[in-house]
C-alpha cells in the first residue's frame, strides 16, 4: 500500500516557504487553505483570469522522502491539462521542477464527500443520488482514457446544483495516482507496490493491476456501502496482508446493518464489491442508470443475503485466492467499447410495422457486437404544454403501460435471439411535450453511446417543421443511427 511523502531529489536546493502575497509566475497566493502531508493548497487570483475562482497545488518538497510522492505529482502535471468536462476542474497552469512545481486550476468550492461520511447513515434514496452523480462522473473520466484509482470521499467534489438540490455534478480531483490508456504509467514503471487509498483498493489494486477502469467502481461501492451503514466494509487495513483479505473475506451484507435498506441497494452495492471485475457492473454509465432507475435493477441472492459469511466460506475463497493471478485488463477505453449504452428510440403506436422490424434488426446487430452492452427501450408519449392529458385509452387503459407493453413486446425477439440477462435490457416510457427533446435529455443523463431510431416519411411538412429525427442527429454528442423504410419514403 502505498501513502508516498514529498520528496527532492538530493541534487535539488530545497525551495523557500510560501507566503500571503507572494506572486509566483504572475499568480498572486490570497490564502491558505490546506496543509497536507504531500501539497500545499492555496487560493490564488491572476488578472488573465478575473471571474474564475483559482486553486494553486504545490507538492511538500522537503528533501528525503518517498519518491512516490514526486512521481505522483508529475503524473497529475501530465493528465490534469488533458481532461475537459465539468466533472474535473478546469486546468489553467502549471510549473516545472526546475524552477519551481505547482498545479493551477479551478477552485471548486464546498466540502468534499468526507462531510458526508459524518453523517451516515444516510436514507436510500441519498446514498442513490450521490452514486449516481459520482458514477456519471467517472464514466465521463473513462471516456477520456483515465482510470482513477484513488476514488475516496475526500477525492469528490460537488458543483452548485441548478435546481437547487444538495448535490450538483460531481466533480474528481487528484489524479496523481491515476492511468491513461495512450501514456506512459510512471509508477507502474517506477514502483512495485500497490498504489492507492487502504479502505478503498480494489482487489486487482491489490495484486499489481493498474488498468481495469472498475477498479473505480470497488470504491465506489465501498462509498456507497459506508454512506448506507456507518460501517466501512474493510475496515482500515495498513498492511499488504490486511489489504490482501479482501481477497477472499466478502463483506457483512448491509442490510444486516441496517434491514430497513431496500435489497435493490444491497444488490448494486454488492455488485461493486464483487472480487472479480467481470462480475461488477460493465461501466461506470451501467452502475448510474441502475441507481437512477432502482425499479428495474434484477435482483440476484446478493439482494437476499442476509447473515454474515461463514468460516468454511471464508476458507473455501481462501483457498481458490492462493496463487489466483488477476486477468490484465485493455485499459478504460477498451473496456467502454465492450459495454457501450444503446437507446432504442421506439414509437410503438405510430410506426408501421415493416420500420419497426427494420429498427429492430439494426437494434439486435449493434447490440450483438459488444458483449456487455445494455439496451435501453425507450418510448415518448406526447403531452400538451397547456391543458389537461389524455392518460387512459378508451377502454380505460393506462397509456404509459401500454407503451411498456408495447416496448417489451418489441423487444422480445432481440432479448431471445442474443440470449440478453434481464439486466441488460430495460425499458422507459418518458412523458414530454417535445419528444425531441426528451430523447436528447435522457440520452445525456444515462450517458448513452448509441441511439437508433425509426424515421417515417419526408412529407414537405416533416422537413418544414423538423423532424425527431433530424432534431436528435443534430444535437445528440453520440453516434445516431436513423432508420428508414425505402417504401416509405415517398409519403
Amino acid at each position: 500500500m502505498s501513502n508516498p511523502e514529498p520528496f527532492a531529489p538530493a541534487a535539488g536546493p530545497l525551495l523557500p516557504p510560501l507566503e500571503a502575497g507572494q506572486v509566483v509566475d504572475g499568480f498572486r497566493l490570497v490564502q491558505r487553505l490546506h496543509q497536507g502531508g504531500m501539497a500545499w493548497l492555496w487560493r490564488v487570483s491572476h488578472p488573465d483570469w478575473p471571474q474564475l475562482p483559482l486553486l494553486m497545488k504545490v507538492p511538500r518538497i522537503k528533501g528525503g522522502e518517498d519518491p512516490a510522492t514526486i512521481v505522483g505529482f508529475e503524473v497529475e502535471m501530465m493528465l490534469l491539462p488533458l481532461l475537459k468536462g465539468p466533472h474535473v476542474p478546469r486546468y489553467v497552469a502549471k510549473g516545472d521542477f526546475t524552477t519551481r512545481p505547482y498545479l493551477v486550476m479551478e477552485h471548486i468550492p464546498g466540502a468534499s464527500l468526507r462531510a458526508q461520511l459524518d453523517a451516515a447513515p444516510l436514507p436510500a434514496e441519498t446514498v442513490a443520488a450521490i452514486g449516481a452523480r459520482v458514477a456519471t462522473a467517472l464514466h465521463d473520466l473513462h471516456r477520456q482514457h483515465v482510470i482513477h484509482l484513488d476514488v475516496k470521499p475526500s477525492n469528490i467534489l460537488f458543483r452548485p446544483a441548478a435546481d437547487g438540490s444538495p448535490f450538483g455534478p460531481a466533480v474528481l480531483v487528484d489524479f496523481g495516482l491515476s492511468r491513461h490508456d495512450h501514456l506512459p504509467d510512471l509508477l507502474d514503471e517506477e514502483f512495485n507496490l500497490p498504489m492507492g487509498t487502504g479502505p478503498y483498493m480494489s482487489p486487482e489494486q491489490v495484486q499489481f493491476v493498474r488498468s481495469e477502469p472498475r477498479s473505480d467502481l470497488f470504491a465506489l461501492g465501498v462509498m456507497l456501502y459506508h454512506l448506507a451503514t456507518g460501517q466501512r466494509p474493510f475496515g482500515a487495513p495498513e498492511s499488504v496482508r490486511g489489504l490482501r483479505e479482501r481477497l477472499y473475506r466478502e463483506p457483512v451484507p448491509p442490510r444486516v446493518h441496517r434491514p430497513e435498506l431496500p435489497p435493490w441497494l444491497q444488490e448494486i452495492i454488492l455488485r461493486c464489491l464483487e472480487v472479480d471485475a467481470e462480475q461488477r457492473h460493465p461501466s461506470a454509465a451501467h452502475l448510474a442508470h441502475d441507481l437512477t432507475n432502482p425499479d428495474q435493477v434484477p435482483l440476484t441472492e446478493r439482494a437476499a443475503r442476509c447473515t454474515s459469511p461463514g468460516r468454511l466460506h471464508t476458507l473455501r475463497r481462501w483457498v481458490q485466492a492462493l496463487g489466483a493471478e488477476p486477468a490484465t485488463r485493455g485499459g478504460a477505453g477498451r473496456q467502454l467499447e465492450r459495454a457501450p449504452i444503446v437507446l432504442a428510440a421506439v414509437d410503438v403506436a405510430g410506426a408501421s410495422a415493416a420500420l419497426l422490424e427494420r429498427q429492430r434488426d439494426t437494434v439486435q446487430r449493434i447490440v450483438a457486437t459488444a458483449p456487455g452492452a445494455r439496451l435501453a427501450c425507450v418510448g415518448v408519449m406526447k403531452t400538451a404544454r397547456l391543458g389537461a392529458d389524455e392518460l387512459t385509452d378508451r377502454q380505460g387503459n393506462s397509456l404509459h403501460v401500454k407503451g411498456l407493453v408495447g416496448l417489451k413486446h418489441w423487444a422480445r425477439p432481440i432479448s431471445q435471439a442474443l440470449g440478453l440477462a434481464e439486466h441488460r435490457v430495460t425499458f422507459h416510457v418518458l412523458e414530454a411535450p417535445d419528444p425531441a427533446e426528451a430523447l436528447l435529455e435522457f440520452a445525456q443523463r444515462t450517458q448513452v453511446d448509441h441511439i437508433v431510431m425509426g424515421a417515417r416519411g419526408r412529407s414537405a411538412l416533416r422537413r418544414y417543421l423538423g423532424s425527431v429525427s433530424s432534431q436528435v442527429v443534430a444535437r445528440a454528442d453520440c453516434t445516431v443511427t436513423v432508420v428508414r423504410v425505402p417504401s416509405e419514403e415517398a409519403e
